[in-house]
């Protein structure tokens, strides 16, 4: 068996952390989602974060594009915030790729498929 990479594990962990966070904290809106139907997007887009996370852990190669795919959302969007925010995303972006695209997570990806 092919041991995951640590940076497999803790990109995957950060993912899962930051959509089951997001939940947390658009839980009041999401409890209206009849009311203000968009909350549904967030949801789906907070869950995508978890299940990207959680098959990255377990050596899916679709996942750790997901996850890429995910932040690379999140830079987009963060142009109409600060652009502060646009750094933190492209940083996290940078991150992602170098965790999940090294070498060793190639690696780790390939002989899990």
């Amino acid at each position: 068996m092919n041991k995951r990479p640590l940076s497999v594990t803790l990109i995957s962990c950060l993912f899962i952390a930051a959509g089951a966070m997001g939940i947390i904290y658009h839980a009041s809106e999401l409890m209206q989602m009849a009311a203000n139907p968009e909350m549904i997007l967030v949801l789906v887009v907070r869950l995508l974060a978890i299940v990207g996370g959680i098959y990255t852990l377990r050596g899916a190669n679709w996942a750790r594009w997901l996850l890429l795919a995910w932040i690379s959302y999140h830079v987009v969007i963060s142009f109409f915030h600060t652009s502060a925010e646009v750094i933190m995303h492209a940083v996290i972006v940078i991150i992602t790729i170098a965790a999940l695209f090294l070498p060793k997570a190639n690696a780790y990806f390939r002989k899990r498929n």
